[in-house]
């Protein structure tokens, strides 16, 4: 359970798109499915076990596949049971951010770390710990509500618990509190009337996505009737700029193309070999085997290319042509050609 505003589970979306909050809140509520319907029924077992309470019901796959690790991965934390904890903790932010509250599966703590854990029975996208909004959310807001867990902390650990998988991540004080002026910053911006929408890997489970101005295309189409009534003399100046910014972009695709050249290293790029063009391996053979495979002067004469001799003969014989690329380019480490290893490279890994 969390806000309408922003909680646990939509603080990524909130704070890379604060727009979302308003788009969501004029959307209908979306049914249940039957795999949330489970990772509900899971939450409520798990913490009935942990917390003594009259225990669920539940199927052989249910206790071996999903309670039975991850209170196995639980020991991983806690090996000692030394952790003070409570499980199903409502944390919020007080005046601070008033209105937006969420709830943790687990607060705890142990000695000088604050512990805040999340269960995630899904068998879909692996969910890490390290830089989880979700839980520097919670972990934010349980630091105004429940005190208890952060008195005398040096350092928090959030974990995500995914049968067969844990994922922890050790931050500071620090973090955490820069995350807090970063949601602030966020859920301000929701309230304008214009706040920024933007779209990217949070789009995934927002529900406004079917009325969404990004997603449906109403944006650009704001964007082109904005640019149709633009000032012509402004038009001028953003022509100049765009001569500008032409030149720039030219310049540095060269320079990291002669950085890859080098053997440099450019995260997120690599040199891939340009299409290659076919040329004939060994003209005279070739002149020999076009003849008698019945092309005739004067395309033979001149010895016309493999592409143009492939044409007429609708099949060139074999052994007569090779591949050869024009050289290198640069290319996203997406791109399927693989990567060119460099002569350079390549001593340097052997020496």
């Amino acid at each position: 359970m969390h806000s309408k505003i922003v909680g646990g589970s939509t603080a990524a979306r909130v704070i890379a798109c604060p727009g979302s909050v308003a788009l969501v809140q004029a959307a209908p509520p979306q049914a249940e499915s039957k795999y949330a319907a489970e990772g509900t029924f899971l939450h409520a077992a798990i913490t009935a076990l942990l917390e003594d309470a009259e225990r669920l019901p539940m199927t052989d796959e249910q206790r071996d596949n999903k309670i039975a690790p991850a209170l196995e991965l639980l020991d991983q934390v806690d090996p000692d049971r030394d952790m003070e904890f409570r499980t199903e903790v409502r944390v919020d932010f007080g005046d601070f951010l008033p209105g937006v509250f969420g709830s943790v599966d687990l607060l705890g703590k142990i000695g000088r770390r604050a512990i805040v854990l999340d269960w995630k029975f899904g068998d879909g996208v692996v969910v890490e710990a390290e830089e989880n909004k979700q839980l520097m959310f919670y972990a934010a807001a349980a630091r105004r509500s429940a005190p208890w867990a952060f008195e005398g902390v040096d350092e928090v650990e959030l974990v995500i618990i995914q049968p067969p998988m844990i994922k922890r991540w050790v931050t500071t004080i620090a973090r955490i509190s820069r995350f807090e002026d970063q949601l602030d910053a966020a859920v301000q911006e929701a309230k304008q009337p214009n706040a920024m929408l933007q779209t990217g890997d949070h789009c995934r489970w927002c529900t406004a996505k079917p009325t969404c101005p990004m997603m449906t295309g109403a944006a650009d189409r704001a964007v082109k009737v904005k640019f149709d009534a633009l000032d012509k003399a402004q038009i001028a100046i953003y022509l100049q700029q765009a001569d500008m910014l032409d030149g720039w972009i030219s310049d540095l695709r060269e320079l990291a193309q002669r950085a890859l050249d080098n053997g440099q290293v450019i995260p997120g790029y690599k040199l891939v070999a340009k299409r290659g063009t076919r040329k004939w391996l060994d003209e005279d053979k070739a002149r020999a085997a076009l003849i008698e495979a019945g092309l005739q002067d004067p395309d033979v004469t001149t010895l016309v290319s493999p592409a143009v001799a492939e044409k007429k003969l609708k099949r060139l014989p074999d052994g007569l042509t090779v591949s050869v690329s024009s050289g290198n380019t640069m290319a996203p480490d997406s791109d399927p050609r693989p990567a060119v290893l460099q002569l350079g490279q390549l001593l340097k890994k052997v020496l």
